[in-house]
């Protein structure tokens, strides 16, 4: 089975490094591009800075709220990139995700109490984890990549959301293409008094940190390392299953971003809609790379892509800048580490080359 090399930082430079270098360059980037495009730069960035960490409400009901999604969605890439796993379907994972967690929550009710939030929670790592099966299976079975797949899952679950909300699950009034709201018993918890900051944050800091100390400390994060480094060697000399340990990598990842989906769902719209995900899933790309695919820098990165797009939302409001030059500076980030891994790449083969 043909598969592509998995994304992961050249040796020579640190993630830690390679984050904090980008972390200052998104700044630069972002006031090019505000010149380029006519805007008063100054206004621009103090609305930026004032929205996502001018105030502690700026901080802890923008920033880290918008960051939830994009951490727990950044791991699950991050953790399928390193094991050689391009999964490019976290939007529909999360997607997925929150629409089981809707319909288990509008059919529970308040009955069970905090009860239906656990299991609210649970149903929706289930389902971006049956989000992420077919392509695991259709990787596992025929060789499809997965790239391809999980794009194409990815609009599947967009129009299936689509559908449930205009369908099944829309509300009774039928004016809104929305579902009903869900269950006060099934909405996180708020971690700080007067702020939006709910429990979500920390289940995905608690899941970042359980993420790395698996890689680094247990058997089954040293088949994921080895697996995403050389899958030839891991099964020859290594013997190890490597299609079982891509296939188990695949549900983990595809849980992880569904379990993203729920907890935006419980935490933050209360109520399914088609746009309850502004592109979190695809972010999240950005969110892994930044941390060159280290468990514990997704936590940082995360927060910081999160603060980029809450001060964007105040740049908008305040300067008059469209949100979508974020995205524009979101790409370039994609763009400027993936050039930056192939050059390093490229240049410690060529050392290697010449000293032998």
């Amino acid at each position: 089975m043909t598969r592509l090399a998995p994304l992961r930082p050249s040796a020579s430079v640190t993630p830690l490094v390679l984050t904090l270098a980008l972390a200052l360059g998104i700044v630069a980037l972002l006031a090019a591009i505000l010149t380029l495009g006519g805007f008063n730069v100054g206004r621009a960035m103090t609305a930026l800075v004032r929205g996502a960490g001018g105030s502690s409400y700026a901080i802890f009901s923008a920033t880290l709220v918008r960051a939830t999604p994009l951490i727990l969605t950044g791991l699950a890439v991050a953790l399928a990139f390193k094991a050689g796993i391009l999964n490019i379907g976290a939007e529909g994972q999360l997607l997925t995700g929150a629409a089981v967690a809707a319909a288990v929550a509008l059919g529970m009710g308040p009955s069970l109490g905090a009860g239906a939030l656990v299991i609210a929670l649970i149903a929706a790592a289930a389902g971006g984890a049956l989000c992420a099966a077919l392509p695991a299976w259709l990787q596992r079975r025929f060789g499809v990549l997965e790239v391809i797949s999980t794009i194409m899952m990815n609009f599947i679950a967009l129009y299936g959301v689509g559908y449930l909300v205009r369908g099944p699950l829309q509300e009774p009034t039928r004016a809104y293409p929305q579902s009903s709201a869900i269950p006060d018993a099934t909405h996180l918890p708020i971690l700080i008094p007067g702020t939006r900051l709910h429990v979500g944050f920390a289940i995905a800091v608690i899941a970042t940190l359980a993420a790395w100390y698996v890689t680094r400390n247990l058997a089954a994060g040293f088949r994921l390392r080895v697996v995403g480094s050389n899958p030839s060697a891991a099964a020859s000399a290594g013997g190890l299953d490597v299609p079982a340990v891509t296939f188990r990598v695949f549900l983990l990842s595809g849980a992880l971003a569904g379990l993203a989906g729920g907890v935006e769902l419980t935490g933050v719209t209360y109520a399914l809609y088609e746009n309850i995900s502004p592109g979190y899933g695809y972010t999240a790309i950005a969110v892994a790379l930044l941390a060159g695919l280290h468990p514990g820098l997704v936590l940082a990165s995360g927060i910081l892509l999160g603060a980029l797009e809450a001060g964007a939302a105040a740049m908008q409001r305040e300067a008059g800048v469209p949100l979508v030059l974020v995205s524009v500076v979101e790409a370039l980030i994609i763009l400027a580490i993936v050039g930056a891994q192939a050059f390093l790449s490229r240049r410690s083969a060529g050392s290697t080359g010449a000293g032998t």
